[in-house]
């Protein structure tokens, strides 16, 4: 785990193939189905088909949870962790090692602590009011309802902070989350991360290779097929920036320059949220042999 552009993939990576590891991504955006130059998915093997649905090839090794479902429709935590829980039991029963790799903290932490997440069904008529609002009122809301709640969620985030809303109005406020660690499993947990400098030019240089290879192209083929410019501006990031451009509101050197920003300011928004737990530890990307080593003992 750790900010985006730190690495992970390529880690990961390597240490599935030298511990015979199976990957399952927590990634919260590259669940969905054709958000792939944008969100930095991994490529599938052009010479291995898919194995099954969530779950295919790359540079040999399974990875799994990665085009599940349709971006049209929004995935829940709670879906995640039902199907990410279905991942880490296929891997075991065949005897791999599973390997959780993304930058996604609430995922991650919904498979390692095994958070029980209320079971609060949508309220469509609220949402539709809600989606309206800024996200500015939005967090306003919740932090009336719940002020402790406010306090730790991403405030830029308006489905995040439409499902807290939508949440504490049902149960009268969002409830601590509940845990129930899985049985009998020892989690090792291992972070990335580098000086803000050398993040920041990581950030920018990946932004400006993946519009070279195709970003805009991808959102304007999206957009094509039905997804609306409102439903890329809920997606985050890379796709509602490109929305914005794509809908002429901005031009491209201010889309890459803030989208340069916002990605910079969400890794930090991952620091902090992965600095809370002082379970993992810490390194910079090339201690690679470094990392092998713990987990071999660990293992």
């Amino acid at each position: 785990m750790g900010p985006t552009a730190t690495g992970k993939s390529d880690l990961a990576v390597f240490l599935a193939k030298k511990l015979g590891g199976e990957i399952v991504s927590a990634d919260s955006r590259q669940v969905y189905k054709g958000l792939d130059i944008g969100t930095g998915k991994v490529p599938r093997d052009p010479t291995r088909s898919t194995l099954h649905a969530g779950r295919f090839m790359y540079r040999g090794i399974p990875h799994h949870l990665l085009d599940i479902v349709n971006p049209k429709r929004v995935f829940t935590v709670s879906q995640y962790k039902k199907l990410g829980e279905k991942a880490l039991q296929d891997i075991w029963w065949r005897g791999k090692l599973p390997i959780i790799c993304g930058g996604t903290g609430f995922y991650i932490q919904a498979l390692v602590d095994g958070i029980i997440l209320p079971e609060v069904p949508p309220n469509k008529k609220l949402r539709k009011q809600l989606e309206k609002k800024l996200v500015t009122e939005l967090f306003a809301t919740l932090k009336k309802l719940d002020p402790r709640r406010a306090k730790e969620i991403d405030r830029k985030n308006p489905r995040r902070l439409i499902r807290a809303i939508e949440i504490a109005k049902y149960l009268g406020r969002v409830p601590l989350l509940k845990v129930q660690a899985p049985k009998n499993t020892d989690i090792l947990q291992i972070g990335i991360d580098m000086p803000d400098e050398v993040l920041k030019e990581c950030i920018k240089k990946r932004l400006l290779a993946r519009i070279k290879k195709g970003m805009i192209q991808e959102a304007v083929h999206l957009h094509h097929q039905g997804l609306l410019w409102k439903r890329m501006e809920e997606l985050g990031l890379e796709y509602r920036y490109l929305a914005r451009y794509l809908q002429k509101k901005i031009t491209k050197e201010q889309m890459i320059n803030k989208l340069a920003r916002a990605i910079w300011q969400y890794a930090k928004r991952q620091r902090t949220w992965f600095k809370r737990d002082k379970r993992i530890k810490w390194f910079k990307p090339q201690q690679k042999k470094d990392i092998e080593k713990l987990v071999r003992r660990f293992l």
